[in-house]
C-alpha cells in the first residue's frame, strides 16, 4: 500500500474501536490468555513503558520499522520488539517515553514523528511491564542510527505484508511457560515475530483491515 494511501486511512483510523484482546488473543499462545483479563496485572504492580509503531515511506510503501534486541541475559533476549522501553520519572507522559525511547534506540529525533492515537495497553508478565503502544507517522524515509548496545538489526516491515494472512505461523518455541511451547508467530523474512509484538501487531493489522 502506498504510503499515501495510508495516510489517507488515518482519519477512520481515528474513529474506529480498537479491537483489543480479541485481537490480541489471535497470536497469544495458549499459556499467555489469562494474563490478558482486564485488570490480571493490577496486583502485580507493573512498571510502565511504551512503544512506537512508526510508519514511513519506503520507495513510497507504507512501512513499520521493528527491531531485534542484542542479545544480554535477560528474558526479552535477541528478541523482536517495536523501538521503545520503560518510562522515566522525567517523562511527562507515555506518548513521550515513545518519542524518546525511539530517539535512544534508532535515532529518529521526536520533532520529525507526528503521533496518530494510542492503542491498547499489553501486560507482559516475564518482565512484568505494561506497554502503551503508540501509532506514530514520519512522513520520510527515515535514516536510523541504532544503538549498537541495544540494537541488533533494524527490520523493515511493509504493511502489504503485515495485511497478508500467509506470513502467519504457528511455531514451537521456549517461552517463559516452558520450552516447546506453541506459539502463534509472524514470519517477516529469516524471522519470527511473537509475543507481545506479535500481539500488538495484530490490533494494528486488524484495526487498519477494519478501515480498508
Amino acid at each position: 500500500m502506498l504510503f499515501s494511501d495510508f495516510t489517507n486511512y488515518i482519519p477512520k483510523l481515528l474513529n474506529e474501536q480498537l479491537p483489543a484482546v480479541a485481537a490480541h488473543l489471535k497470536m497469544a499462545p495458549v499459556e499467555r490468555k489469562a494474563s490478558l483479563e482486564p485488570d490480571y496485572y493490577l496486583k502485580n504492580n507493573p512498571r510502565n513503558s511504551a512503544v512506537m509503531m512508526l510508519f514511513y515511506p519506503k520507495d513510497r510503501e507504507a512501512t513499520i520499522v521493528l527491531t531485534k534486541r542484542n542479545t544480554y541475559a535477560g528474558v526479552h533476549s535477541a528478541q523482536i520488539s517495536f523501538p521503545g522501553g520503560k518510562a522515566e520519572l522525567t517523562d511527562k507522559d507515555l506518548a513521550y517515553t515513545a518519542l524518546r525511547e525511539t530517539e535512544e534506540e534508532i535515532g529518529l529525533e521526536p520533532k520529525d514523528i507526528h503521533i496518530v492515537m494510542p492503542f491498547t495497553k499489553i501486560y507482559i508478565p516475564p518482565s512484568n511491564f505494561l506497554v502503551s503502544p503508540f501509532l506514530g507517522l514520519m512522513q520520510h524515509e527515515p535514516v536510523f542510527k541504532p544503538d549498537p548496545t541495544e540494537v541488533a538489526e533494524i527490520i523493515e516491515l511493509p504493511l502489504d505484508l503485515l495485511l497478508d494472512d500467509a506470513i502467519v505461523r504457528n511455531v514451537q518455541l521456549k517461552t517463559s511457560f516452558g520450552d516447546g511451547i506453541d506459539v502463534p508467530a509472524f514470519n517477516v523474512g529469516n524471522h519470527i515475530v511473537w509475543g507481545a509484538t506479535a500481539m500488538i501487531l495484530s490490533e494494528l493489522k486488524e484495526t487498519i483491515k477494519s478501515v480498508l
